[in-house]
């Protein structure tokens, strides 16, 4: 089991430990004990091996015990005793956004609902209303929460399923008799949440895929259909997979109708049509070319405007994941980031940078253990001291700072002039009317030491509904201010949504592609947000992180004047 699969085991002995009231000392335990596991800069395994597990700071007797039975066996006694000792629907119950161990503890034990179908009629039935600490609203918010839940089913955010995808295309395009194998469909067009793996490949021998994808652990259901020339599956995560086989002549279209959109695919075939051109291809190029147009890169693909823009000669040069010299937006210790400063610095040196941007928490967020101005003083002070251990990369001094409820920032000007730069992110009060949202947004970016807006619509994918707020007012008050817009990285935010990039093209808009980074795991989701970025028809010309140390430090120090 890799570190990701152990602290997802560690997590659930945690929640299975509250709902049976368990030593609240034992379930930060697992619940802590499950974050440092998935920070490791190396797999538990090699600890395991070395027989220095305990020596990880945050690890104690009982649960390296844990972590080693897991490496070693692959599973945990603990954990299959507490999961028998629940219906299998209580886990999924979890799922439901806004409901906790807590609640689901009370919701178990005196109404024995466990499962997210039975939690649903129980609302409706109007049951969670006389629970103590629950009430009318309370139970509004989970039957909303539900219904949420339900509209996410099937769905998947890239990130969790894009390994398994390539796993999945190395196996078909290692099987005898393929010529080429792509990936198609939502995966091929970058899209931030996912339904099934789209696979097109060029080959004679059916059986012989049928054969490739049985042999990868966990793909279930693998069956082939003669009669549409098609082969189906499931992958490890559940994921419907979808091979559709072609000949070599007709390659291209197939793989071009089985990307791009309905809207995309429509356009392209009406255009083809008034040329008196066949939908067919050996390759997109021959197709695209036919119709009059240039390639149009996958990402674009959306209908959404980008075959008038090939045909006037405005398709833009995309931004590649290459082209990022630096990031921003980065957490350490000093809040609640699970590496030390020394340790994302020289994570991020070795990725390839050359400047990176360290911005822990402001003070009101103490639930992040946010920076006081002592401790700024600190920070200020440790920054200059690792600058000189790594002098070939620049470290910037940066805040993620609060926007409060009224606009105002989380510090005085005075200290926010301390920094290179600040971050201005919205992390409370999400329930604001949308003026009230907007305005807050709003005055926030009107504060000369902000440097660009974090997270823009504080969206959670597919767990939290981005907050009601009028991005084009925000937008328009970031260009009036020329602030930058951060494209969140995060593969559980991506926000600002790609289809808000143009609009801030538009109205002069640069961007800056940032990790979020946690860990330094989280430096590498840098691609993420750029493919985000590509999907919004955005340039390296676009994005100021592209630009080489000193361009950048110019940048902000004129930024403040």
């Amino acid at each position: 089991m890799n570190k990701r699969d152990i602290a997802a085991v560690l997590e659930e002995i945690a929640f299975f430990l509250e709902l049976k009231g368990e030593n609240p000392f034992k379930i930060k335990a697992y619940s802590t004990g499950a974050r440092v596991i998935d920070s490791l800069p190396e797999e538990p395994s090699v600890l395991v091996q070395k027989g220095i597990l305990r020596n990880v700071k945050g690890i104690g007797e009982g649960l390296a015990g844990a972590v080693t039975e897991l490496v070693t066996t692959g599973a945990s006694t603990l954990h299959k005793e507490l999961k028998a000792s629940f219906p299998a629907g209580v886990m999924e119950m979890a799922e439901v956004p806004g409901l906790g161990p807590k609640k689901i503890k009370a919701i178990y034990e005196q109404l024995s609902v466990g499962s997210v179908g039975e939690l649903e009629y129980a609302c409706i039935e109007n049951r969670l209303v006389g629970l103590p600490g629950f009430g009318q609203k309370t139970q509004e918010k989970i039957l909303a929460g539900i219904r949420q839940f339900k509209r996410h089913q099937g769905f998947h955010l890239f990130a969790n399923v894009i390994e398994e995808a390539d796993c999945i295309l190395e196996a078909v395009r290692g099987a005898a008799g393929v010529i080429r194998a792509d990936h198609a469909g939502e995966i091929r067009r970058r899209l931030e949440v996912i339904q099934n793996i789209t696979l097109v490949v060029a080959g004679s021998q059916p059986q012989a895929l049928t054969e490739a994808l049985q042999s990868i652990p966990d793909v279930t259901q693998v069956e082939h259909h003669p009669e549409t020339k098609a082969i189906t599956a499931r992958s490890p995560q559940g994921l419907p997979v979808f091979i559709r086989m072609a000949d070599a002549v007709g390659y291209g279209w197939e793989l071009l109708s089985t990307t791009g959109s309905a809207e995309h695919v429509q356009d392209l075939e009406r255009r083809l049509a008034a040329r008196g051109a066949p939908s067919t291809g050996e390759s997109e190029a021959t197709i695209y070319a036919a119709a009059g147009l240039p390639v149009i890169p996958p990402e674009l693909r959306e209908g959404h405007g980008e075959i008038a823009l090939a045909e006037s000669g405005r398709l833009p040069i995309l931004i590649e994941a290459g082209q990022i010299q630096g990031i921003f937006h980065n957490h350490t210790v000093w809040s609640d980031g699970a590496a030390t400063l020394e340790q994302m610095v020289e994570a991020a040196r070795v990725l390839g940078y050359r400047y990176i941007g360290i911005s822990d928490h402001s003070q009101s967020a103490f639930y992040a253990n946010g920076l006081k101005e002592d401790r700024i003083r600190a920070q200020h002070a440790e920054i200059d001291a690792v600058q000189k251990t790594f002098p070939d990369i620049r470290i910037f001094k940066g805040i993620e700072a609060d926007i409060l409820a009224d606009g105002a920032m989380d510090y005085p000007d005075e200290i926010l002039a301390t920094f290179d730069f600040v971050i201005a992110s919205v992390h409370s009060r999400f329930n604001l009317s949308e003026e009230d949202q907007t305005n807050r947004i709003c005055r926030a970016l009107a504060n000369p030491y902000v440097t660009m807006l974090g997270h823009a619509t504080g969206r959670l994918l597919l767990s939290r509904d981005a907050y009601r707020v009028d991005m084009k007012k925000v937008l328009d008050a970031a260009a009036a201010h020329k602030k930058i817009v951060e494209i969140n990285a995060n593969p559980h935010r991506l926000d600002l949504d790609w289809r808000l990039c143009g609009y801030a093209k538009e109205r002069g808009i640069a961007f800056s592609i940032n990790p979020d980074a946690h860990s330094t795991d989280g430096l590498e989701d840098v691609p993420f947000g750029v493919n985000v970025a590509r999907k919004g028809g955005v340039t390296a010309g676009d994005v100021v992180n592209t630009l080489p140390v000193e361009e950048m430090a110019s940048r902000l120090q004129a930024m403040r004047r």
